[in-house]
C-alpha cells in the first residue's frame, strides 16, 4: 500500500512492527520479506515515484577530500533508490574479501562467505539474474561464439571472472504493483526522517520524527527500526540524532561515518591485440550493456581479470578487477562530453550548474564528434574504435580518516547537510600499478597483445582521471566488538536494542565487486533475523503466531498497524 505522507494529518502517530527508512534495494527487499512473512511494516521513502528537484536537494553537501561527486547523478532519492541509476552489475564477493588480511588494516567480516551463499542464491530471482553460476568456462560454452572467447591465460598470476547483469532491475518499478497490493506493508512517500528518538539512556529507539517538505510533521512508533537509506544517509541520520547521545547514536567510540569507501576507478595503457584476438568481445566493457552477443540463458554477462589470491597475499595487494575499454570515435571530445551530459539530464541525473543550452551549442559546434560518438555508442562498429585501454576498479582500503561528518549547512528540513572526505591511499595506488603490470605481462607472454603502460601512480598525486563508482560503503561498519564496529554481525547497532542498519554502510571491507547483490543478500539475511527476534518476543509474551505464518521463526507482528490517519501525538 502506498500513502502520500503529505496527506497525513499533522502530528499523527503511526504504529507498526518494523519501520524501514529508505525504499532502495535494501529497503524494498526487506519490505517484500516482511510481507511474505506476515510482519507489519512501514517504509519511509523521502521521494515519490520519480525524481524531483526539491527532494534531490536534500542529498547535497560539502566535499572535503578528493574531487568527488556524491549527490546528483550518483544517487536517486525516490522509490527504488540507487537501483534507479544502477548499471546492473552483479557478482558475489570473493571468499578472501571477507577474511582478515594482515596487510590490510581493519579488514575482515565477522563471518565468512559460506554465511552469505544461500542468500546470494536467492538474489537471482529478486534482481532478475540468470543461473547461479559464475564459472567462466560454463558461460563461454553457453554463449558459443567465436568472438566471445576466453583468453589463454597461463594461470600463474591472472584469473578471469564473470559478472552477470541484472536488466537492471529498477526495484521501484519492478515491485511497485506488489507493494501497492501488500496488505502488511505501507510505503509512505515524501516522508523524511529528521530524528531517531530514543529513551534517556539511548538504549532503545522510541520513535522516528518524520517531516515532509510541505510542512507536515508526524512520528512512527515500532518495535524494530531499520536504517536503509544508503552509505552516506545512514551515517548522517545517526550523527544528527544526538538528543540523548551528543556524539550521535551508536557513536560512543567515534566510528559512525568513518571508513567511508568507494571503489576508485582508473584507466591505464594501450592494448595492441594480435590479429587472432582483435575482435574478442568477452572482456571489453563497451560490448556488455547492450550487445546480445555476450549473453546466454537470457542474461548478459561480462568477464574481468583479477589477480589470484596467492598473488594478492604474496604482493600484499588489495583485490581488483580489470577489463578492456574500447575508445570510440570522438570519445573524450567536447561534443561527446556534451552529449553524455545531455543524456544524464534526460535521466534526471544532471549535476548542479548544468545548462542544456550551453551543451546544445557545444554539440552544434562539434557535429562530427557528437554524431560520430553517438552512432558509435549505439551501433558499436569495430572500424570506428580508435584504440583499446585497460580500466580497473580497486578495492578500497578501510581508512578511519575517510569519513562522513555533519556540515554547518542545513537543508530545508533543518537537518545538517553532510561533509564527505573521501580518501584513497598508497596501497590502492600500488594495487593499480601492480595489477595493470601483471596483466600486461600475461597478455604479452601469451601472445594476446602488446601493452604500453602509463607511468605508475604510486608516490604521485592522484591523476584528475581518478573517479569513484558511486558505491557508498563502510560508514556503519560491522564488527563483533563495539570498539571496532557500529553494528554487530546481525546488523544491530551496538548498545541499542531495536535499531538495525541495512545496506553497504555495514561492509567492513568491500572487495572489488559491485555491491548491489551483496546489499540484497544481507537484507534477506537481516529479514530472517528480524523475524526470529520478533518470534522470540511473541512467544515470550504468550502471543499465538498468526495463521499462515510461513516457517518457524517467521512470526507475525505483535500489533496490527493503526489506520494511517493515526492518532494525534
Amino acid at each position: 500500500m502506498f500513502v502520500d505522507a503529505r496527506q497525513i494529518e499533522q502530528n499523527t502517530t503511526i504504529r507498526t512492527t518494523v519501520c524501514i527508512v529508505g525504499a532502495g534495494v535494501a529497503g524494498i527487499t526487506l519490505a517484500l520479506q516482511m510481507q511474505r512473512m506476515g510482519i507489519d511494516a512501514c517504509v519511509l521513502e523521502s521521494g515519490g515515484y520519480k525524481p524531483d528537484e526539491d527532494t534531490r536537494d536534500l542529498y547535497r553537501g560539502e566535499n572535503a577530500g578528493l574531487p568527488y561527486t556524491f549527490a546528483d547523478g550518483s544517487r536517486s532519492r525516490y522509490l527504488g533508490g540507487s537501483s534507479n541509476c544502477w548499471g546492473g552489475w552483479c557478482r558475489p564477493l570473493d571468499p578472501w574479501d571477507l577474511e582478515r588480511r594482515e596487510w590490510v588494516p581493519h579488514s575482515g567480516w565477522p563471518f565468512g562467505l559460506d554465511e552469505l551463499r544461500p542468500y546470494y542464491a536467492r538474489t537471482h530471482e529478486l534482481l532478475r539474474l540468470g543461473p547461479d553460476n559464475f564459472e567462466p568456462a560454463w558461460w563461454e560454452q553457453a554463449i558459443g561464439r567465436a568472438d566471445v572467447r576466453r583468453l589463454p591465460l597461463s594461470g600463474a598470476n591472472i584469473r578471469d571472472t564473470i559478472s552477470q547483469f541484472s536488466p537492471p532491475a529498477r526495484l521501484g518499478k519492478l515491485y511497485r504493483d506488489t507493494l501497492a497490493a501488500a496488505g502488511r506493508v505501507k510505503v509512505l512517500l515524501y516522508a523524511n526522517v529528521t530524528a531517531i528518538e530514543t529513551d534517556a539512556n539511548a538504549g532503545a529507539v522510541t520513535h522516528l520524527s518524520v517531516a515532509t517538505l510541505s510542512g507536515k510533521r508526524f512520528r512512527v512508533v515500532a518495535q524494530r527500526f531499520v536504517l536503509a537509506a544508503g552509505g552516506i544517509e545512514n551515517a548522517r541520520l545517526m550523527l544528527a540524532s544526538n538528543r540523548a547521545s551528543p556524539a550521535g547514536l551508536g557513536n560512543a567510540n567515534d566510528l559512525v561515518g568513518r571508513y567511508f569507501m568507494d571503489h576508485p576507478r582508473l584507466m591505464s595503457g594501450w592494448v595492441h591485440f594480435s590479429k587472432a584476438w582483435s575482435r574478442n568481445k568477452l572482456y571489453d566493457i563497451k560490448y556488455h550493456y547492450q550487445n546480445p552477443a555476450v549473453s546466454a540463458h537470457g542474461t548478459r554477462i561480462s568477464s574481468q581479470f583479477a589477480l589470484r589470491p596467492e598473488v594478492l597475499a604474496r604482493e600484499r595487494l588489495l583485490n581488483a578487477r580489470v577489463w578492456f575499454f574500447s575508445m570510440f570515435y570522438g570519445e573524450g571530445s567536447a561534443g561527446a562530453e556534451a552529449l553524455i551530459r545531455a543524456k544524464q539530464a534526460l535521466l534526471r541525473k544532471d549535476q548542479p550548474g548544468y545548462r542544456v543550452g550551453r551543451d546544445l551549442l557545444t554539440m552544434a559546434r562539434h557535429p562530427l564528434d557528437t554524431v560520430g560518438f553517438g552512432l558509435t555508442r549505439l551501433l558499436q562498429p569495430r572500424a570506428l574504435i580508435s584504440g583499446v585501454r585497460m580500466q580497473a576498479i580497486v578495492e578500497a582500503a578501510p581508512d578511519p580518516e575517510s569519513r562522513v561528518t555533519l556540515s554547518q549547512q542545513r537543508d530545508r528540513l533543518g537537518m545538517p547537510r553532510v561533509r564527505v572526505n573521501w580518501r584513497v591511499g598508497s596501497l590502492v595506488q600500488r594495487t593499480f600499478d601492480r595489477t595493470f603490470g601483471l596483466l600486461a605481462d600475461e597478455l604479452e607472454r601469451t601472445g594476446v597483445a602488446r601493452v604500453t603502460l602509463d607511468p605508475p601512480t604510486e608516490g604521485q598525486p592522484w591523476p584528475a582521471s581518478l573517479e569513484g563508482t558511486w558505491h557508498h560503503m563502510g560508514t556503519t561498519r560491522m564488527h563483533d566488538s563495539p570498539r571496532q564496529g557500529v553494528v554487530d554481525r546481525n546488523c544491530r547497532v551496538h548498545g541499542i536494542g531495536n535499531l538495525y542498519v541495512a545496506g553497504s554502510s555495514v561492509f567492513p571491507t568491500v572487495g572489488a565487486n559491485f555491491p548491489t547483490i551483496t546489499i540484497a543478500a544481507l537484507a534477506l539475511r537481516l529479514s530472517e533475523h528480524l523475524a526470529r527476534t520478533l518470534g522470540d518476543t511473541a512467544r515470550a509474551a504468550g502471543v499465538a503466531p498468526a495463521a499462515g505464518t510461513p516457517a518457524q521463526g517467521e512470526a507475525h507482528a505483535l500489533a496490527a498497524p493503526d489506520a494511517l490517519e493515526g492518532e494525534p501525538s
